[in-house]
């Protein structure tokens, strides 16, 4: 694996004074994947999910990302019914050659049971899903293209085969698998090359630690953690989560967020603030370094894609790739998944975990 140093000389458009800000390194996504920053960008919430947005501070996030060094976004079909890949479809198309874009198929909405999901992993669905997602990007090819969930009745030997043909065919330059078990991975590497796995990782969720991150590490394979601020609550802005929710956030359904739960969670982030106060920063750059760190721990690309709506927050999160823990720092964070209260989902069967 091989980091490229922070650019702060390059000239940037977006700049004030025609210089570059502060600038993110870049990495290759895994042996022959992509080029891209450090971190990426997750764009789930600025059209589903988190409540309402406000779009005009939404667009300039993604532009303030891609000043700082951000190439990499990541949607998928799922979010919004198709409406979060169109919301971003101006800036990707304005922007075609200097990102990578990463969507998704596998989940749906079932017709007949509003709020019910779907998950699809044959062929025929994968080749509509990919055509839907690409008229909605506006793009002619998607850089990398994640099967979102396990159909655990489909053969995964059988749904890479069918998303190999769509490299093949030029629609997708890499595949990727998000929530896969070791052993789904190897079988679906041996296939055809799998680029990345997209599962959640961070100081509150590290249950792929156990088998999925060594299973890459060994095949080159990179890791894209989401949530890597577990769902905001490494912010350290929750104290009672769930009252501090709109109705329509879907963290009220999450576990960890409800009840006796939110309490305990909110109180195991002291270690956080600790070494946030040695570095004058804020709980959620630590946070942030701790998964951009797992790189050098376990030897593999680590890419994490923290969400935001807003130009400060990605300023504040793209800082993070700057901050280097201390082992002492590292060992005084260890203990906090292990008092996690909750799972990461009600159902956790769609998850590596789950099947693991």
């Amino acid at each position: 694996m091989t980091q490229h140093s922070p650019d702060s000389s390059a000239p940037s458009a977006g700049a004030a004074d025609g210089t570059r800000p502060s600038h993110i390194g870049t990495v290759a996504l895994s042996t022959g994947g992509p080029e891209v920053g450090v971190q990426g960008l997750g764009c789930m919430g600025m059209s589903f999910a988190y409540g309402p947005t406000d779009t005009d501070a939404a667009r300039a996030t993604l532009s303030r990302a891609l000043d700082l060094g951000v190439t990499f976004f990541d949607t998928a079909d799922v979010y919004g019914a198709g409406e979060n890949e169109q919301f971003l479809a101006p800036f990707f198309q304005a922007h075609r050659d200097e990102i990578t874009i990463a969507t998704k198929f596998a989940l749906g909405i079932d017709p007949n049971q509003p709020g019910v999901r779907t998950i699809r992993n044959d062929a025929p669905y994968i080749r509509e899903s990919v055509d839907a997602s690409l008229r909605r990007l506006g793009v002619e090819h998607i850089d990398v293209y994640y099967m979102h969930r396990r159909d655990t009745s489909v053969p995964i030997e059988e749904t890479v085969g069918t998303m190999a043909e769509l490299v093949s065919a030029g629609k997708v330059g890499h595949l990727g698998l998000s929530e896969v078990t070791a052993a789904e991975l190897r079988a679906a590497h041996a296939v055809h090359p799998i680029t990345v796995v997209q599962s959640e990782w961070s100081l509150f969720s590290r249950d792929v630690e156990a088998s999925v991150v060594p299973a890459a590490a060994a095949l080159g394979v990179g890791f894209v953690p989401y949530s890597p601020l577990g769902r905001g609550f490494l912010t350290g802005s929750f104290v009672q989560a769930e009252s501090e929710l709109t109705d329509d956030d879907f963290r009220r359904s999450q576990p960890r967020f409800t009840g006796d739960n939110a309490a305990a969670n909110a109180a195991l982030l002291e270690p956080l603030r600790t070494v946030a106060a040695a570095h004058g920063a804020s709980p959620a750059q630590i946070a942030l370094a701790w998964v951009q760190q797992q790189a050098e721990v376990h030897r593999l690309p680590v890419v994490p894609i923290p969400g935001t709506r807003k130009p400060t927050r990605v300023e504040e999160n793209t800082a993070a790739t700057r901050i280097h823990l201390t082992e002492a720092e590292l060992a005084l964070l260890e203990p906090i998944a292990g008092k996690v209260a909750g799972d990461r989902y009600a159902d956790m069967s769609f998850t590596s975990a789950g099947r693991d």
